[in-house]
């Protein structure tokens, strides 16, 4: 999308695109509430279905209402804020669409979720294209995105839910009993027993969100839209490895909690130790692919205007190998199941980020954004060093004679 935004738009485009994303992200971030893990893992059905629902009806508008508000109140034009106010309507439909997801996951029909994934990628990014194309108009192109999630929610998403809820159900009553089922429910008490429950999730999720979108905060307020768009651009392509590193650390997640719980801290310490390697790695090949080729990469990528900013690209790329093995150390943290810290633990790289974009954004323009970055990144990886190694130390402690049993008697089979 953004490459699109590049070619056939403007940089100051992108920048409008990016500013939109980094204020509705957090919002929505937090709105959300990790509501489908919550519910994917609601084993006992402690919750209906409705309520999910309606919890997430409400959160999505409060949320709504948030990004319009704060769009007055940090946009410079009024095409700006309405880009941001249309970017936070575009999410709505990914957020309902997001509690249908939890509903499957909960009935083991991750099929159905990847259907749905599939066929909204490229839906979307046809229909900003054909946007962008005709109207020459990053706003449009937002709507454009937001009716393709929307087109998925109700022909697609909806319907699965649907059959999937009525599924077990053979009653003469089947029809009255689904809708009852699948519509939201409006009890205030449940609602906010729910509400506090997953508060604690939301925050987490909001600030791991945030973490990323502070120096693009910073970059709009000090240097102006456009920059912000040669920034984000650029940015943007640390997801690349990304994509990698959440795919590996889900599947090995299981298989990490299984050597913990068990206090197979041999195995986890190799396992955990495999993936941070593995994240090195492609931190260290983003950095040379940057250093080497960067220039060329995103004159072909973007445009020419891009290509001056190789600099800030290697920066960037150093901050997103160190994210990729703080990432990893991530999921043994969760394998381990401390959830409380990470709380603590955002925190401190968002203090870093803001701190470290006031002093070097103002006197080093892009570069100075960049490598606030890099310093956030390598807290977060600091602390999550710590509390995993507290982690082992701390189940080592706890029945070391069972430790040393099984990681002797235990042969561990192949992951990677």
């Amino acid at each position: 999308m953004l490459i699109i935004l590049a070619k056939v738009g403007s940089s100051e485009m992108v920048g409008q695109f990016a500013l939109g994303l980094a204020v509705a992200a957090p919002i929505m971030a937090f709105s959300m509430m990790a509501l489908r893990a919550v519910q994917a893992t609601d084993a006992k059905r402690e919750y209906a279905f409705g309520d999910y629902f309606g919890l997430r009806l409400l959160t999505t508008a409060l949320a709504i209402t948030a990004i319009s508000c704060i769009a007055h109140m940090v946009a410079n034009r009024w095409e700006t804020a309405l880009v941001i106010m249309v970017t936070g309507l575009a999410a709505a439909p990914e957020s309902i669409s997001d509690v249908f997801y939890g509903l499957l996951q909960q009935r083991e029909r991750m099929d159905r979720i990847a259907k749905s994934m599939l066929l909204k990628g490229p839906l979307m990014l046809a229909s900003m294209a054909v946007a962008m194309l005709v109207t020459r108009n990053v706003c449009y192109a937002v709507v454009a995105i937001g009716v393709s999630r929307l087109l998925v929610l109700v022909f697609y998403d909806l319907p699965s839910a649907i059959w999937v809820v009525s599924k077990p159900n053979f009653r003469h009553d089947k029809n009255r009993q689904t809708l009852e089922r699948i519509a939201p429910r409006w009890n205030w008490a449940v609602l906010s027993k729910l509400a506090w429950l997953t508060l604690p999730l939301g925050i987490t999720v909001m600030l791991s969100a945030l973490v990323g979108n502070i120096p693009r905060y910073f970059v709009e307020h000090e240097l102006g839209i456009r920059e912000l768009g040669v920034f984000a651009a650029i940015a943007y392509l640390m997801f690349v490895g990304t994509t990698l590193v959440r795919a590996l650390g889900q599947s090995a997640s299981p298989r990490l909690a299984q050597y913990y719980a068990a206090g197979r801290m041999s195995a986890y310490r190799r396992l955990l130790l495999r993936l941070v390697l593995i994240g090195a790695a492609l931190g260290f090949a983003a950095v040379a692919i940057a250093a080497v080729a960067g220039r060329e990469l995103l004159a072909f990528f973007y445009a020419p205007e891009y290509a001056e900013n190789n600099a800030v690209f290697v920066w960037l790329m150093a901050a997103a190998g160190i994210s990729y093995m703080a990432s990893f150390l991530g999921y043994g943290m969760t394998a381990a199941r401390y959830f409380k810290v990470q709380i603590l633990m955002n925190c401190l790289t968002v203090g870093t980020a803001i701190a470290a974009c006031w002093i070097l954004v103002p006197q080093n323009g892009l570069q100075g954004a960049a490598v606030a970055t890099v310093a956030a990144s390598g807290i977060q990886l600091t602390v999550v060093a710590l509390i995993v190694l507290h982690a082992m130390s701390r189940c080592e402690k706890k029945s070391p004679q069972c430790v040393i049993r099984s990681n002797r008697e235990w042969k561990q089979p192949p992951i990677l």
